[in-house]
């Protein structure tokens, strides 16, 4: 094994480590492992609201679209990270950011992460734990370091310098880093009305997996292999998300039905190498079958963790 690969697998062990010393009592949510514990039932059961503001030009809804899914994708973000479950939406809820943010050897107060941790990055580690409070994408446009001109190529720098240097992920397929540059560009606070926080439900994560693969066409009639692949990979994150929420006695049926979903969805990943003539098909197929294997999740919502009164005994 080379020097990388060992450094690889140290750091792999030592995410893993943490992440159970933080959490004995393994939380059921794969979240809650990252959050301040005695904010956890309130973060798992709302969240903020996305201040997402009007496409400001013809094409854009689409880029958005693409840059939304793979914005709540950890496979956007590689490495250790995904590894562990984290997406850009994991610090930055809905775009926003997270003040119950609490990740073992990354963060200091809640709400902070330290960007240049060794644990996470092997090109930006410098053996110094120096936080930083998380930023709301949303917030003042006064407190923005980065310049979201559209006339700028910084944000997009930026952007791909967090995945690559980071978080150690691969390079991002162009659109993709292009979808993820024209949503956050599109996050405004003159977008922000309304309530400041929504519930968590699971018409939440259907509602993401639904645009993960309206994300998914859009990639595909671009002939973007690289970027289907990672939008359908998006909408399996988000039925792993509702899986877990289902992850109590009695629900079996439930995920079951979500697991034949999943799998489904796997199936087209493969089919955009192997039988690409279908994939579109396929996909308008999968998105036909949903009223029905969502049946057995609607019906039995109000007994899985989506309920705060189970998740709260779950998480005592």
């Amino acid at each position: 094994m080379d020097h990388h690969r060992a450094r690889q697998g140290l750091l792999i062990l030592a995410v893993a480590g943490l992440l159970a010393a933080a959490a004995p009592a393994d939380p059921p949510l794969r979240a809650a492992r990252w959050l301040a514990p005695a904010a956890r039932l309130a973060a798992l059961t709302r969240e903020p609201a996305e201040c997402l503001g009007r496409p400001p030009r013809a094409g854009a809804a689409r880029s958005i679209a693409i840059g939304r899914a793979a914005f709540r994708a950890p496979l956007l973000l590689g490495g250790q990270a995904a590894r562990a479950g984290l997406s850009c939406s994991s610090c930055h809820r809905n775009g926003r950011g997270n003040p119950d943010f609490l990740f073992p050897g990354i963060s200091g107060a809640p709400g902070t992460a330290d960007v240049t941790a060794s644990l996470l990055s092997s090109h930006r580690g410098d053996g110094i734990f120096n936080p930083r409070p998380i930023p709301d994408l949303a917030g003042p446009l006064t407190a923005r370091k980065v310049s979201r001109d559209r006339d700028d190529p910084a944000l997009a720098a930026f952007i791909a310098g967090l995945i690559t240097q980071e978080f150690d992920g691969a390079e991002p397929p162009p659109r993709v880093l292009a979808g993820v540059v024209d949503y956050v560009r599109a996050l405004s606070p003159a977008a922000c009305r309304g309530d400041a926080t929504v519930p968590i439900t699971l018409a939440t994560y259907l509602g993401d997996v639904r645009r993960a693969l309206d994300a998914a066409d859009i990639a595909w009639r671009a002939r973007d292999k690289a970027a289907t692949r990672l939008m359908i990979g998006a909408a399996r994150s988000s039925l792993g998300a509702i899986d877990e929420r289902y992850a109590v006695p009695g629900l079996a049926d439930s995920r079951a039905a979500l697991e034949d979903a999943d799998l489904s969805l796997a199936a087209i990943q493969r089919a955009i190498d192997n039988d690409p003539a279908r994939v579109t098909l396929r996909l308008a197929a999968w998105r036909g079958t949903m009223p029905q294997w969502t049946k057995p999740l609607i019906a039995s919502e109000r007994e899985s963790l989506f309920d705060p009164g189970i998740l709260r005994a779950h998480l005592n």
